[in-house]
């Protein structure tokens, strides 16, 4: 037997030494995401007086994470509840939680809703329903040429590596004026007007990520207006409702005004930030469409897609959310814990602006700490004096100057003022 093995190894063709298995050592080092590694710089920090301004979590006065109580309480019932299991939810995920979640969004007397025709999925949180949604539009959207995607600028960088990933080409579009600080409303209109008709356009439903500048109403209605006459394609994310300022209803507006106008859309939806949620990854994709049987074509072909990639979404966090969206007294609850979150960080803002232009006198106007709105800031500070902050007063931010007004108390407040005045002056 073993020489009949030996014979057969003979007449096998050589093989290039160079054609070995794939070991992967030539596979690049990608370098680490820059939010993450600017988080594991502070933890290495010792110093006393550290902040971190880089995360986007909220965090209590006490610089800590906050369990929602309404969290807490929807958790403790699903714990004694006996009758749940731990078998598979559908492919399109819990149905209670979804169609709760629409309402939330869409309102639940929205025609949308009422006339059967918005698909709801439940996803791996709001990075989950936009990787979903471009997929979902780069196999079925009927694109005019190559596949590209108009992202505001700036924008949340992972929108960039979403697209990508799906052979989607990202195009910027003017939003944030640093002159102003403020939005470039002229060279957003002017971007739909030129861009060819049936764009798609990735739109930040409330709490612009990373500038905190949102359009007004009636800004919001302009947009509408070139996003009809253009047959453009609005691409909503939400990650923010409620958290922005302490309204579900007002930050929703924008949503409900597009979808009244009769706009194209989906909506990306995030419960991580308005619940706390931030782990346990719970999110949903609504898909809007023109007809129910239209409707029924889309969810059979997201459901493909979904089961290709997850099979199914994960139970734990959408029940929590289910029982809170479902339950009368624990949503007014819930309410008011959103108003918590929102109210410490809009008195934070107030708190920086009277330091910065009663206390200290920093040089420039900082209106815009106030204006702006949501968990983030753009500062309007350069690169060169970010890179100050983290390097010489351990004050960690981003490089392009947002902040995360979270990261902001009652006891680092008056330290952080500080340093940023001084590095304003010098």
């Amino acid at each position: 037997m073993t020489d009949r093995i030996r014979q057969l190894l003979n007449h096998l063709p050589k093989l290039d030494r160079n054609m070995s298995a794939e070991t992967w050592q030539q596979v690049p080092l990608a370098p680490p995401d820059s939010i993450f590694k600017l988080t594991a710089a502070y933890k290495a920090d010792s110093f006393e007086k550290k902040i971190n301004l880089g995360v986007g979590a909220y965090r209590d006065d006490n610089d800590k994470p906050w369990v929602l109580p309404v969290v807490q309480k929807a958790s403790e019932l699903i714990l004694k509840d006996t009758s749940l299991d731990h078998e598979y939810l559908p492919i399109t995920g819990l149905a209670s939680f979804t169609s709760a979640a629409a309402k939330l969004i869409l309102g639940a007397a929205s025609p949308a809703i009422q006339e059967n025709r918005t698909v709801s999925v439940q996803t791996i949180s709001g990075t989950g329903a936009n990787h979903l949604g471009a997929l979902f539009l780069s196999r079925f959207y009927k694109w005019g040429g190559t596949p590209k995607v108009y992202l505001s600028k700036p924008t949340w960088a992972n929108h960039q590596a979403i697209f990508k990933n799906v052979g989607i080409e990202p195009v910027d579009y003017p939003y944030y004026d640093p002159k102003t600080i403020g939005l470039d409303f002229n060279g957003l209109i002017g971007a739909l007007q030129n861009a060819p008709n049936r764009s798609v356009f990735l739109l930040h439903a409330c709490a612009h990520n990373p500038t905190g500048v949102d359009p007004t109403e009636e800004q919001w209605k302009a947009i509408a207006d070139v996003m009809l006459a253009k047959n453009h394609y609005a691409f909503f994310d939400c990650a923010y409702q409620g958290f922005a300022s302490g309204d579900l209803d007002r930050d929703a507006w924008a949503v409900r005004h597009f979808v009244n106008k009769g706009v194209a859309l989906l909506v990306c939806q995030s419960f991580a930030k308005n619940a706390g949620l931030y782990g346990e990854r719970v999110g949903a994709l609504h898909v809007v469409s023109t007809t129910k049987e239209t409707a029924d074509r889309v969810r059979s072909q997201l459901s493909v897609l979904q089961r290709s990639e997850i099979s199914n979404p994960p139970t734990y966090g959408a029940r929590v959310v289910s029982l809170i969206l479902n339950d009368a007294g624990l949503f007014e609850e819930w309410k008011e814990d959103i108003k918590t979150m929102a109210g410490r960080i809009i008195e934070m803002r107030r708190e920086l602006y009277r330091l910065l232009t009663e206390e200290l006198r920093t040089p420039g106007n900082w209106e815009h700490i106030v204006n702006q709105i949501g968990m983030f800031s753009f500062t309007g500070i350069n690169e060169g004096q970010s890179r100050r902050l983290v390097e010489e007063e351990h004050i960690y931010l981003t490089g392009n100057g947002r902040i995360s007004m979270a990261g902001l108390n009652t006891k680092n407040i008056a330290y952080f003022a500080e340093k940023l005045d001084k590095v304003v002056r010098n």
